[in-house]
């Protein structure tokens, strides 16, 4: 069978694989993209577009409870699992259609199988068997989910892709890990109406953010019956009559209906190839990059969380977009990982951008901290038990604002722009001097003047 040739294959069809696709067709390359599952990856498929959904769908029961407060009398609500799931997926197969209707505008080539290296330029397709010449590769195949040590019954576990299809909503479920997935899918189960337990190995949740972050989180997931064990790990897991029995390291134990394991993803590169071809993987895992996101094969590339950097969508996208222009529109762009904004869409939401104040202080010759905490004005009327926070890392030598934190409603929306001040450079000076907009919570952001706590010490060498 002789081979097709083509300047690009991307191999998976996710964010950043399909945003390369597109800018390099359109810089006149012939690109092919592989994908086994379906496209869009999976922040469209199974991650970051459904979660959302759900976590709106959670806030409900919030909404129908503060309504009272306000004045609406609102008859004891009702919800439905299988049709929230059913119109969910309804979204997310809209969504997919856009992804490849956009990919053939682009003039670039589907292809839906699975896709391995052959060698540095040959790249072959497992079903079809058809083999590809291709001038560059790029590698964009995503992340994985795993569960750690192997348990006595690991079996009856699931992930977050499994979470997305369950049939029916769990009245328990046990999730351990306490990253982004497993707190995020904590709020959402509890405020569709599920008992849950979080169970994580660490002294506290959401770790390497900032520790009034944790903490404050940690408070107001509590308040909302979601039970968080820490320093604990679950050692095994049976089938019983009522559901499933979970064991912890501490020998306590729950009944459950439902077990989910949401303790990292890793790069998913098992049977691609990459020893074929000596592609090198760093530390962490992932394939190794440089600033322009080339493997140690000089034509073969990877972007986004197959690399193991910053694990976020818009990230790989970056990634994707200047890896396109960089090869095939002559403009040699490096994607800046510095001062990434994200968002942890618990409920409330967290949103952050920048340095914590440990890692500041470890950084910086003098720090001030400004820092506050208040009753969000919608919970005054609801009388919700609730409070919001925010902090402000500021160098204190240059008065450069280098980190925010946000916990509190829309703490997302805010955080986006934030970061927007942040990536330039703006001063506490400069941050004061913006007129605040009355009433919002985001004023609290342009009208923090008393520092909380400042530090001085000789900078890091």
């Amino acid at each position: 069978m002789p081979f097709e040739k083509v300047d690009l294959f991307v191999i998976g069809g996710g964010s950043g694989g399909v945003r390369a696709a597109r800018i390099a067709s359109g810089h006149g390359a012939k690109v092919v993209v592989a994908e086994e599952y379906r496209m869009g990856g999976t922040c469209v498929i199974r991650g970051c577009v459904p979660k959302k959904l759900l976590v709106y769908a959670s806030r409900f029961a919030h909404e129908f409870e503060d309504a009272a407060g306000f004045g609406w009398t609102v008859p004891e609500p009702t919800f439905d699992w299988p049709t929230l799931i059913a119109n969910k997926d309804r979204e997310i197969a809209r969504l997919e259609m856009a992804y490849t209707s956009n990919l053939e505008r682009a003039k670039v080539a589907i292809v839906k199988e699975r896709a391995v290296l052959e060698d540095a330029h040959t790249v072959r397709l497992v079903t079809s068997g058809m083999r590809y010449h291709a001038e560059r590769v790029l590698i964009a195949t995503g992340g994985t989910p795993h569960h750690g040590a192997d348990i006595a019954g690991l079996e009856h576990v699931i992930s977050s892709n499994e979470a997305f299809h369950l049939p029916e909503l769990p009245k328990r479920i046990l999730i351990q890990g306490g990253g982004y997935i497993a707190l995020e899918f904590a709020g959402i189960f509890a405020g569709l109406g599920s008992d849950v337990t979080v169970v994580y190995r660490g002294d506290n949740i959401l770790r390497g953010f900032d520790e009034d972050v944790r903490a404050h989180l940690r408070i107001e997931m509590e308040k909302r019956g979601i039970r968080i064990i820490t320093r604990q790990t679950v050692t095994d897991v049976e089938k019983v009559d009522r559901g499933y029995c979970v064991g912890l390291s501490d020998h306590k134990s729950f009944v459950v209906d439902r077990v989910m394991f949401a303790t990292g993803r890793s790069p998913n590169i098992k049977n691609l190839g990459l020893e074929n071809v000596g592609v090198a993987l760093g530390e962490t895992g992932g394939i190794a990059v440089d600033e322009h996101s080339r493997t140690s094969v000089p034509n073969i590339y990877a972007v986004g969380d197959v690399t193991n950097r910053i694990n976020l969508t818009p990230v790989a996208i970056r990634e994707g977009h200047a890896f396109a222009d960089s090869l095939f529109g002559g403009k040699a762009i490096a994607v800046d990982h510095d001062d990434v904004p994200t968002a942890v869409f618990t409920e409330p939401e967290v949103g952050v951008v920048g340095l914590t104040e440990v890692h500041a202080r470890a950084s910086l010759a003098r720090v001030d901290i400004y820092k506050t905490s208040f009753r969000p004005m919608k919970a005054t009327l609801a009388a919700r038990d609730t409070r919001s926070f925010m902090k402000l890392v500021v160098d204190g030598t240059t008065d450069r604002v280098v980190g925010c934190h946000i916990v509190g409603p829309e703490a997302g929306e805010m955080i986006q722009l934030v970061g927007i001040a942040i990536k330039l450079k703006a001063t506490k000076a400069q941050f004061d001097s913006v007129m605040a907009v009355h009433p919002t919570a985001a004023e609290e952001l342009v009208t923090m003047r008393e520092k909380a706590a400042s530090y001085h010490q000789e900078a890091a060498e």
